[in-house]
């Protein structure tokens, strides 16, 4: 069977699309571009509402395709699937399997009886109490990006019900992985030839804190995967600042391989603003744990989340953001106009801050967050770094071929190389030259490896 898969939202949510896809062709499934399939997977996000917006759009689009495909039909996953639910058959005849991030393990299962000819409808949204593991592809099946990077689920859903966000009503309550599946799955992928692994979960400084733990925290778990030989570099996201123990600002210090780069969602600066989003820390402890991770890792980039116009947002809780943004220069920040959500108690929250009000101070902090960004990009000229290539640049002019990396913070590099293929997933020593807008210039400094 031809398939293809549509992702949406979060790196959760891209995961999850990689690890349906490698079930598939464990099945003998083929990925196809869009106008070879004949069934189509739609995988969803509902954090905010404009993602939502897009996957109704997207199964539009996918109608018009399958009028000429009588075996075809849709599935639909993730969590806009959760929140709507059984709504999709009625609203699209021709979606045939919902699935929420739970019910995600047994997809592969429901499509290949779908795609045999049965003529059910299958819903697959029970929430479960502890993770379901998911099948592993061993050996040749194994498929790793050819940029050698991959991503390691450790968790599932979330237990903090802040109260802007839907995700504990989507991904449900936090669910851990058992510690050696995660290590037994980041080995199997290392020894397959990937260089740099990313933790994946909702939290997951909160890993085995949940009724599906063992006693293994987050900071043992990430030594245990730092210790797999062959592995370059480890990343995890994403960070909630409540959970974060010293013993993994620590490990910034002491483990060489895990990147001097975090991803610690801020949302406001203000106390006033936090407490009603029921984020349990204050300004005073965020910059703390900040002022801990500079001195472990004195080189570590910092990126953040962002809300501005969060009910009851005053302009002097927004420049409370902006003092803390300038504090900490972020590296880069997701930045965002709160929007009502269904079901999470920000919804019945007043007073809401006009969309005209919300969208000016947006500017003003994307363009705060432009000049600290700039600034950050300009310190790393004459610095020497590790650029693993992930592919071939945008940019092509002057000589050789341009191709496009990241050093160990996670910035965009850019090299002229004289190659023209083959050097995705290889590692190449270089000098930054120059800094552009959101990126840096670089050249090689010896032999890539």
């Amino acid at each position: 069977m031809k398939y293809h898969i549509s992702t949406f939202g979060c790196q959760m949510n891209v995961h999850d699309s990689e690890w349906l896809a490698r079930a598939l062709d464990s099945r003998g499934w083929t990925a196809v571009p869009e106008d070879e399939a004949q069934v189509f997977i739609v995988n969803t996000c509902s954090v905010r509402e404009k993602p939502e917006q897009k996957v109704y759009s997207e199964l539009g689009r996918i109608a018009g395709r399958l009028r000429d495909i009588p075996e075809g039909f849709a599935a639909v996953g993730g969590c806009v699937a959760q929140q709507v639910g059984r709504g999709f058959f009625e609203r699209f005849p021709f979606v045939r399997l919902v699935f929420g991030s739970d019910g995600i393990a047994n997809a592969p299962n429901a499509l290949e009886r779908l795609a045999e000819g049965s003529d059910e409808k299958v819903a697959l949204l029970d929430f479960v109490s502890l993770y379901e593991e998911r099948e592993q592809a061993e050996g040749e099946t194994v498929r790793i990006a050819e940029t050698r990077q991959a991503f390691v689920n450790i968790m599932q859903g979330c237990d903090n019900f802040c109260s802007y966000c839907i995700v504990p009503y989507t991904r449900g309550r936090q669910k851990s992985r058992h510690p050696e599946a995660v290590i037994e799955e980041c080995r199997m992928l290392v020894r397959s030839g990937v260089r740099e692994l990313t933790l994946l979960g909702q939290n997951v400084n909160s890993f085995g804190l949940d009724k599906g733990g063992v006693g293994v925290s987050f900071a043992d778990l990430l030594r245990s995967v730092a210790a797999i030989p062959g592995l370059d570099r480890l990343r995890f996201t994403t960070s909630h600042p409540k959970d974060i123990a010293p013993e993994v600002i620590a490990a910034f210090g002491e483990l060489e391989n895990l990147c001097p780069s975090l991803h610690l969602p801020l949302q406001s600066g203000s106390d006033a603003v936090l407490k009603r989003m029921k984020r349990r820390y204050t300004r005073e402890r965020y910059l703390s744990i900040v002022e801990g991770l500079k001195q472990a890792r004195p080189d570590i980039a910092l990126t953040t989340d962002l809300i501005v116009g969060f009910p009851g947002e005053t302009e002097e809780d927004f420049q409370e953001t902006l003092r803390v943004m300038k504090q900490v220069e972020y590296e880069s920040s997701f930045s965002f106009k709160y929007s009502d959500r269904p079901g999470v108690a920000a919804l019945n929250m007043e007073p809401k801050v006009s969309p005209e009000e919300a969208s000016d101070r947006l500017t003003r902090l994307q363009n705060l967050q432009n000049a600290i960004t700039g600034n950050s990009l300009k310190k790393q000229v004459g610095n020497r770094t590790q650029v693993l290539i992930e592919g071939v640049s945008r940019r092509q002019d002057g000589g050789g071929t341009w191709w496009k990396g990241r050093d160990p913070a996670g910035r965009i590099v850019n090299l002229a190389l004289p190659h023209e293929k083959g050097m995705t997933g290889l590692m190449v020593p270089a000098r930054i030259t120059e800094a552009k807008k959101h990126s840096l210039m670089g050249e090689r400094t010896g032999e890539p490896w």
